[in-house]
């Protein structure tokens, strides 16, 4: 016959076992549903396609250790898109910090081809990438997270800021998009 004790241990480490399954589920689900907004965020913040895998892989590891604390305060989404945006600004500053130390980095474009059929809409979608880097990092929040679908509510928690302010936020940085796209072509 077991002891309590032993029968205490065997069910933490069964419920223990359980419980890393479904955050494991619930992260690969997550993963999976919001994995191309995530790139496309990455993206907005780094200059090379290894910068953005990089940063894509550091946003993975910070919702993964910080999923367990998820208290449904917001939705998933916004919860998944504030671990982002905070791995995003906090790669921003080490990538600056480490740009002063260091000789410029040269910007080495992403060799891998695209089809003919994608090839306009493909530049265009580049062209706003450049003009949406060069907005100051508050604009280029808003720009970025707005464009994954995130509305000014969801906005603003990912943020920190009030809905009021995201909505300035974002009527600034369109009318600073214009120029930006203005001065490109």
């Amino acid at each position: 016959m077991m002891s309590s004790t032993a029968a205490e241990s065997a069910l933490e480490a069964q419920s223990s076992t359980a419980d890393r399954a479904a955050l494991r589920q619930r992260f690969d689900r997550l993963l999976a549903q919001e994995g191309a907004a995530l790139s496309r965020l990455a993206g907005s913040y780094s200059n090379s396609a290894g910068d953005r895998d990089d940063l894509l892989q550091e946003i993975a590891l910070a919702v993964w250790l910080a999923l367990p604390r998820f208290r449904g305060e917001c939705s998933e989404r916004t919860f998944l898109f504030r671990i982002a945006h905070n791995r995003a600004v906090d790669s921003l500053a080490h990538t600056r910090s480490r740009r002063r130390k260091s000789e410029p980095e040269t910007d080495v474009p992403d060799p891998r081809p695209s089809p003919e059929a994608d090839l306009v809409q493909q530049q265009q979608r580049e062209r706003l990438l450049r003009a949406i880097r060069k907005l100051p990092v508050p604009f280029r929040q808003v720009v970025t997270l707005s464009l994954e679908g995130l509305d000014y509510t969801e906005a603003a928690q990912v943020l920190g800021i009030s809905e009021s302010n995201v909505g300035a936020r974002l009527s600034r940085a369109r009318q600073m998009l214009r120029r930006n796209l203005e001065e490109q072509s």
